[in-house]
This record gives C-alpha cells, structure tokens and sequence, in this order.
C-alpha cells in the first residue's frame, strides 16, 4: 500500500434527487439492509463508513472474484478480479442507501480514477459499488448520471456498477485497522483526513465508533 491523500472538499456533493426512501420502501422497524461498495484500500473505507449514524456494522474483504482467491496476499497479485470492499450493515429508517453513495464519492473516493485510487494502483484498489437488487443499481446509476450532468467532477465519473455475487470477509487482523492501529503511518496519511473530510461534511451524521 502506498501513500495517498484524496483531495479534501469543504462541502459535500449534491445529494440524488433519488433514492429509496424507508417509508416509500415499506421497511420495518428493526430491519436492516446492506451496501457493499469498493474505494481504494478497505482500511480507509472502513474507517469512514463505521462512523456514519445509521450503520450497524461494516467489515472489509473482497468480491469481485472466486472464493478460493478471496485472501489479502492473492488478490494483491491483482488478477483474481477482486476488489477490497466494504459491506455495511445499516437501519434504512435512519440512513439511506444514497446518503451512504453520498459520502462514498464526496469523503471516501476519487470516482473519476479508473483502476486505482491515488497511488494505490490496479484493479483491487477499482472505485466500484456491488449492488444487491434493481433497485440498488437504479439508484447508483441515476446518482452517477445526476453528478456527471452537473459535473460536479472535474472529469466523468468511471466508478463501476456491479452485481453483487458474493462477499467474502476479510482476515481478521484487516477489521477496525484504522482503530486498531491509528499510528501506522498509512493511517496517518491516508485515513485520518477522510474521517476529518466526513466530521466536516457530514457533522450531522456522526456517531461514536464502537468497536463490536
């Protein structure tokens, strides 16, 4: 992993003009839903989303590929069509699937850079979101066209929509590794800015993070 600092924003991007709005999409009390999504190395993804008010729980690992290549030193070869990602647990009567697109292309990662993100190169560092129904896609593909529209961006947006397939969790010592070592030096440079990037941002969001 190599050292990159995404380029901070002052204010969020817009929100989507669309979205899946609990009460619209009947959802109980209680019930959960999750999104899995990929922005660069899975450390920094984690350490923004699992401080996002609404979310459950999130862990890293990989999709994207097979199940007997879904381990840290094999998809760091770069050809198992794995990418790091994150899957989140969240209470959609508390936060929406387009919020959490919201702070994924404003706070988590540059969507404009193909393959890659800073100077993490190759397809397993891919800005990609795997989405789990129609409904999913629907909305991350409007939101997608919605940003390039405005062009909120200063090139279009290249992140990819996938089917989610399967999600394979991570090994151990990769979970809560922002919390569990906030001195590394890749932290330091890489992940500490883009949780300051969400408390700016998104203050109203916020929650503590405990660790689970």
């Amino acid at each position: 992993m190599s050292i990159f600092s995404k380029p901070k924003r002052t204010e969020p991007i817009p929100a989507p003009l669309h979205d899946i709005v609990a009460p619209e999409a009947g959802y109980d009390a209680g019930q959960t839903e999750t999104a899995v999504f990929a922005g660069g190395c899975f450390w920094g993804v984690q350490s923004v989303f699992q401080r996002v008010r609404g979310v459950i729980d999130t862990e890293v690992g990989y999709t994207g590929g097979a199940a007997e290549t879904a381990n840290y030193r094999t998809v760091c070869e770069d050809w198992t069509g794995h990418a790091e990602a994150i899957r989140i647990t969240f209470d959609p009567n508390v936060v929406t699937y387009g919020t959490l697109l919201r702070i994924l292309f404003s706070v988590v990662s540059d969507p404009t850079q193909a393959n890659g993100q800073g100077n993490d190169l190759g397809t397993s560092y891919r800005s990609s979101i795997f989405t789990s129904d129609e409904q999913q896609a629907r909305v991350a593909s409007e939101y997608i066209a919605q940003l390039d529209a405005a062009h909120v961006f200063h090139a279009p947006i290249v992140t990819k929509i996938e089917p989610l397939i399967a999600f394979y969790r991570g090994e151990e010592y990769h979970q809560d590794f922002g919390m569990k070592n906030p001195a590394h030096p890749y932290v330091q440079v890489c992940d500490v800015p883009k949780v300051a990037a969400l408390e700016t941002q998104f203050p109203e969001l916020l929650q503590e993070y405990r660790q689970r």
